[in-house]
């Protein structure tokens, strides 16, 4: 293991804890010459270290959360993004809190004025600090295992990093355990994608005995034990994973957020509904919203509501999944949908109890029938309510296959939080500027699920 994989948990904190820092300056500065006049300099000494250590922690806290501090794993276009999101958040609640102690609404130039700053500052810092962890740590040298499947997807996924991970070799399990022992003593880390249970077993040992860097391409079983609690009332180890979703009271609070925000979230988009609708009728005279059938918690079926994207009796000829170049798309459809907008009456399904903020994504009845008879673990994801956006919305695409959806949805529910719930809102506005976690099903092939 190289020195910056032993110490990596440090560089992340350190520094993200010094950009925040320099970032706090350029907000405390440009505050203390824009704002606190204001105030007529009501604050001094201790209200402005309070302030101060307000923003901070609130900027570091969200920082980490987004994995800003991630600058060995994700590319600098992603840690740049996901920083300024974060001072983005930061600087709503600072406006936020300046308008309150006003009691009007504050200059936002002088918030604008901010921004600026810090997103140039975050620019030019990760700029450096990338070019600096790049330099102390080279790419990977790895050598992938698989099984009955070829791993092209899993070479192709990381190769694009290839400044992180370089795939030198891969080798099939048919060849043997000895021989696949010789191929990892030559290199330093190593992938294991879909390997039959004992073979794994015993590569994930004789990794782990060699000191070898290890990434598993997860089963289902591995995403349930993840999240399992340690029993140590006896002398031999015992893990407990629990399987009936969420608790009364995580149900409970996660309820309430879904009231508030979608209550918010229809005051706050009323204008774009209202463009939205009438940009709509306008342009074919059809009907404005799209009813469609889905299921949500214990397979219970709803009607979900979107703003009519395609041309009426788009469906006509039975269900379709929509492909890159869709005819069946309008132009007003093309926009709503790069802008994800067409999701927005959703909200009211959300209001309703129908679905939740943040969830598996709700599937078609039809859908449904497929995915279970292809992948008998599908029905596991329904114990939760179906949501707007979830952990396969931020981290998938829309092309991505059933199977690694499943995945992404049971890693949801097994190590849920309300924490966790508040980065998935917070990270869901990346998508809207990766035009690939849009990206449709290719016209001439349609990948079943990759079981």
């Amino acid at each position: 293991m190289s020195k910056i994989e032993q110490f990596k948990l440090t560089i992340r904190f350190s520094t993200t804890f010094i950009l925040c820092a320099i970032l706090t300056g350029v907000y405390f500065v440009v505050w203390n010459n824009v704002y606190n006049p204001e105030f007529e300099n009501q604050f001094r000494g201790q209200g402005k270290m309070f302030l101060v250590t307000v923003y901070f922690l609130i900027l570091l806290v969200t920082s980490i959360a987004l994995g800003a501090s991630k600058v060995d794993k994700f590319r600098k276009s992603e840690i740049i993004f996901y920083q300024i999101l974060a001072v983005v958040f930061a600087n709503c609640i600072a406006y936020a809190q300046i308008c309150l102690l006003e009691a009007v609404l504050a200059n936002i130039f002088g918030m604008l004025y901010i921004l600026l700053i810090q997103a140039t500052v975050i620019v030019a810092w990760t700029l450096v600090a990338t070019e600096i962890v790049r330099r102390l740590s080279p790419p990977e040298e790895m050598l992938i295992i698989y099984g009955s499947h070829l791993a092209t997807e899993i070479v192709y996924k990381m190769s694009v990093m290839e400044e992180r991970y370089k795939i030198n070799e891969s080798v099939n399990v048919d060849v043997g355990f000895d021989e696949i022992r010789e191929k990892i003593d030559k290199f330093k880390s190593v992938i294991i994608c879909d390997v039959p249970a004992r073979m794994r077993n015993d590569i994930l040992k004789y990794c782990y005995q060699e000191n070898k860097s290890i990434y598993v391409v997860p089963k289902i079983s591995d995403i349930i034990v993840r999240s399992a609690a340690e029993i140590t009332y006896f002398d031999s180890p015992i893990l407990h994973a629990h399987s009936q979703g969420l608790t009364i009271e995580q149900r409970a609070v996660k309820r309430l957020m879904d009231i508030f925000l979608s209550l918010f979230a229809l005051i706050v988009f009323s204008p774009a509904f209202i463009i939205i609708a009438l940009a709509i009728k306008l342009y074919d005279g059809g009907p404005v919203f799209y009813k469609q059938k889905r299921a949500t918690k214990d397979l219970r079926e709803f009607d979900i509501l979107k703003f009519r994207s395609m041309i009426v009796d788009a469906e006509k000829d039975g269900p379709q999944p929509a492909t890159d170049n869709d005819s069946r798309i309008t132009p007003v459809g093309k926009v709503i949908r790069a802008l994800r907008v067409d999701e927005l009456p959703q909200i009211i399904n959300i209001l309703k109890g129908d679905m939740s903020v943040v969830g598996p994504r709700p599937e078609r009845i039809e859908h449904v029938e497929k995915y279970s008879k292809e992948i008998p673990e599908f029905p596991c994801r329904y114990k939760v309510r179906g949501g707007l956006t979830g952990y396969a919305q931020v981290f998938g695409k829309y092309n991505t296959s059933a199977y690694n959806k499943l995945k992404m949805d049971l890693m949801y529910i097994q190590k849920y939080s309300i924490g966790l719930d508040i980065k998935l809102i917070i990270m869901t506005i990346k998508i809207l500027f990766k035009k690939d976690s849009t990206e449709g099903f290719k016209e001439k092939k349609r990948k079943s699920a990759d079981k």
